[in-house]
């Protein structure tokens, strides 16, 4: 695992000066970098730096674009179209680039919580104050490093199953000591899927442990559109996890506890579009810094062109007919514009839900940047609604299922539903809600379910001429081998530990 290994500093992410009253660094290096909370404080935001950029740009859009929501349009230079045509090899640069961009923020976690450990261990007598301070960022690092474990979890390995829990290199390589080197003896293989799920709960238990203590002093990351991490937003996470492992006892609990904790509220159907365009609301449970200066990667622009004339990826009709009248979230999402191919005019629906938010543009034209938001409340509504359909519930799932889409749907009727009805309902809102977020080609593989992408747009027949024949109708199989990405060609090749542990298909 050669990039896990790089040192620290040929991460430029995480020597970008921020404005969060912070100053940029001088020369450095990895033993006299953090002596002081103050070169702390540094390095934690840093992280925040780093973890604002793996929640922005390629790292949500790219499994989307891989599944049944978007088509390619002629002319768009194959951006994406590894993921859109369902090419997916080890050795592509863009499986590489995220592998290795996740272990490097994982190896500036690592680095920044031993020095704190050794900063709180060295027999400088430290303030309460400034115990707290050290002990809050220490859980700050911990949430980054749970956070890019689970991002490479979810794409990288196949979905929790007890059968496979304890199985032989499953798992992630697991590295939680700074230990640049290139003895390649020392590269850790592939680790179980419980064993991997552990480091990341373990990590988000240290984290929630340190904010909650924290926040007993200063709450003020408690609330909406936060900068910093609060207790809430582990728990967030800590739901988001124990879904995913089938843990719904704990997904339902901790769900529950930010839904009720009356800190955060669904945005209402006339604020709704705000989230999306000015990155304001009352149900973001996290929002790092962006500002024009200090950006993070653009999502949208993945989709539109800053000519207004032109889309690299539309949404399928499917995706169109999903959405009821008067849902809030069609309007936010999708916007009809004259798209410019091979010289003629089409109209067509465009994917708009990142359509930049103008406080963050650096030029006349539209630069697509918008605050990420890696934690909402309403994923937590379909967190619960799905743990407690799961565990047999009725009550409850349509109790979060239907606030969701009295949130989201002018004049909408609560439904009372049971069965599989219940769960296909559940699974049609999380796609509703979440398009574009990077969730769904997770949701699918736990689920146990293909996609068929259909090429017909009879909202206009037009459309159908402008379409990539290359991926217009492509389908997975359930459980086709490309649900999953493969472990990057150069870091098999660095890492003798990794010899025979591909992923199957690749």
């Amino acid at each position: 695992m050669k990039k896990i290994f790089i040192t620290l500093f040929m991460f430029g992410a995480l020597l970008t000066s921020c404005d969060m009253d912070k100053k940029p660094y001088g020369s450095l290096d990895d033993t006299t970098a953090i002596q002081s909370i103050e070169d702390c404080q540094r390095f934690r935001d840093g992280l925040y730096s780093s973890l604002r950029g793996v929640t922005t740009g390629a790292f949500v859009y790219e499994s989307d674009i891989q599944m049944d929501m978007f088509q390619g349009v002629i002319g768009n230079g194959n951006r994406n179209g590894l993921f859109s045509n369902g090419n997916i090899v080890s050795s592509d640069q863009y499986i590489e680039s995220r592998w290795g961009s996740m272990y490097s923020v994982i190896n500036s976690a690592n680095y920044l919580i031993e020095k704190i450990e050794e900063l709180l261990s060295n027999g400088t007598e430290y303030t309460d104050s400034e115990r707290l301070t050290l002990s809050r960022y220490n859980g700050e690092a911990c949430f980054v490093r749970a956070y890019c474990y689970y991002w490479l979890l979810d794409h990288f390995c196949d979905s929790y199953s007890s059968d496979i829990a304890q199985t032989a290199a499953k798992g992630l390589p697991l590295v939680t000591v700074y230990n640049p080197t290139g003895d390649m003896s020392q590269y850790p293989g592939r680790s179980t899927q419980d064993e991997t799920y552990a480091r990341i709960e373990e990590d988000l238990q240290d984290a929630y442990d340190a904010l909650v203590e924290y926040e007993q002093t200063d709450d003020e990351a408690v609330a909406p559109n936060a900068t910093y991490l609060s207790s809430y937003a582990v728990l967030a996470m800590q739901a988001r996890i124990a879904l995913l492992k089938e843990d719904y006892t704990t997904a339902l609990s901790k769900a529950e506890a930010v839904i009720n904790s009356g800190e955060y509220s669904l945005a209402t159907i006339a604020t709704y579009e705000d989230m999306w365009s000015e990155d304001e609301g009352t149900e973001v449970i996290l929002r790092p810094f962006m500002s024009a200066t200090e950006l993070g990667n653009s999502t949208g622009s993945a989709y539109l062109s800053t000519n207004l004339d032109f889309a690299d990826y539309i949404p399928t009709y499917e995706m169109l007919a999903l959405y009821d009248d008067g849902d809030v979230r069609f309007d936010a999402f999708f916007t009809i514009w004259a798209l410019t191919v091979n010289g003629s005019s089409v109209y067509a629906y465009v994917f708009h839900k990142y359509p930049g938010n103008e406080s963050l543009k650096t030029g006349t034209s539209p630069n697509y940047m918008n605050m990420s938001k890696p934690l909402r409340l309403s994923e937590l509504y379909l967190i619960a609604a799905e743990a407690a359909a799961s565990s047999g519930n009725t009550s409850t799932a349509n109790q979060y299922l239907n606030a969701l889409r009295t949130a989201r749907i002018d004049g909408y009727t609560a439904g009372n539903y049971s069965g599989q009805t219940l769960t296909n309902e559940i699974r049609t809102e999380r796609l509703r809600e979440l398009i574009g977020e990077g969730y769904r080609m997770s949701d699918l593989r736990r689920w146990g379910l293909g996609f068929q992408r259909y090429a017909d747009h009879p909202e206009n027949s037009a459309i159908n001429s402008i379409l990539l024949t290359t991926g217009m109708d492509l389908s997975y199989e359930a459980g086709d081998y490309r649900f999953v990405w493969p472990i990057p060609t150069a870091e098999i090749e660095a890492n003798p530990q990794l010899d025979g542990q591909q992923n199957p298909g690749y």
